[in-house]
């Protein structure tokens, strides 16, 4: 039997090529690999391009590689332009900071492919642990190695794994039992993806304020949305259009509820007079629009700071003192909210 040999192998890359296409000295990729805190922001940029394009991983198997520390940690961010994002993130950095970390921001729009692409800098050590904000649960696809060390900080009631999360359901049926009590029986709900594990905890949260109150499920009151204030906007159209309009809307996120406000007052409806609108999240822009949104608030800064301390002590291989934290959420009513008209 004869094998067929491939002459001319493409060779590996090697820290010389990295340090070749960066255009910087084989000491500053050593430096960026092993303590990118002593490196510029702008060669250590150019070296993870080079790295990333010439598929750059180094020994693994080196005792002293195995050993190095990057002090750098990886955010995935699903929606990189979402508020509620930016508000986690800021409180993470500064906690990074104050531990000595550098943060690496990853925007993979949601997408398993982009997500694979940061967990290898992860897996060469050019981060030493991930936090993920994409929301998963028991059906969603978890991708990440279970060696690499991770939190989700954005988890539902069944994530796997150590997670920092709001109790969504209950958050929702909150809210929804507030409309009830205003005398609103006919919901309309601008959902998100109907596979996100959020849109689907707070539709249960929804569900399980009705069957309370004795209200029917109608699921033509359920338009879906993808939590960007675009589809806000698009999916009120949906309740324009009903002979017979809800007299409520419950968002479940503030962005959607916002795009909804300037659909519904396009069409010469009048907020609460005529309909009541209510978000989720408590983005800053909620306490500005017109009018200003009743919704619940997450605490997006104390869900940064506790995610960091979290991750760290599983790098520094410290035990959790507990592997779940559920945050408290604050309900509050500004003036998109009112009883309804009689």
């Amino acid at each position: 039997m004869t094998l067929a040999i491939n002459q001319n192998p493409k060779p590996m890359s090697n820290i010389r090529d990295v340090a070749r296409l960066a255009d910087v000295s084989v000491a500053t990729v050593s430096r960026a690999l092993s303590n990118p805190e002593k490196v510029s922001p702008g060669s250590l940029a150019k070296v993870h391009a080079a790295i990333a394009e010439l598929s750059y991983k180094p020994n693994m198997l080196a005792r002293n590689f195995r050993s190095a520390r990057a002090y750098a940690v990886l955010v995935m961010v699903p929606d990189i332009a979402n508020p509620f994002y930016s508000l986690f993130i800021r409180a993470l950095e500064d906690r990074a900071q104050q531990k000595g970390y550098a943060v690496l921001l990853g925007d993979t729009r949601g997408t398993p492919e982009r997500e694979l692409e940061y967990i290898r800098r992860v897996e060469t050590r050019l981060a030493d642990g991930i936090i993920q904000l994409r929301p998963s649960s028991e059906k969603s696809q978890n991708i990440i190695p279970p060696d690499v060390p991770c939190v989700n900080a954005c988890g539902c009631e069944f994530t796997s794994g150590p997670a920092i999360r709001i109790d969504n359901r209950k958050a929702a049926k909150m809210m929804v039992d507030y409309l009830i009590s205003l005398g609103h029986k006919r919901i309309g709900v601008i959902s998100g993806l109907r596979d996100n594990p959020h849109a689907i905890d707070r539709l249960a949260g929804y569900k399980d304020a009705l069957e309370e109150a004795g209200i029917p499920f109608d699921k033509d009151l359920i338009a879906e949305g993808d939590f960007t204030m675009w589809s806000g906007l698009n999916a009120a159209f949906q309740f324009c259009n009903m002979d017979v309009k809800p007299t409520a809307i419950f968002s479940m996120n503030d962005e959607m509820a916002i795009g909804a406000m300037q659909t519904l007052k396009s069409n010469g409806f009048r907020i609460p007079e005529d309909i009541s609108v209510t978000g989720f999240d408590d983005i800053s822009y909620a306490k500005y629009s017109d009018p200003s949104l009743t919704t619940i608030s997450q605490p997006a800064e104390e869900m940064g700071k506790l995610a960091m301390d979290m991750l760290l002590k599983m790098i520094e291989g410290e035990p959790l003192s507990q592997r779940e934290c559920v945050l408290p959420t604050e309900f509050i009513i500004r003036k998109s909210t009112a009883p309804v008209k009689k």
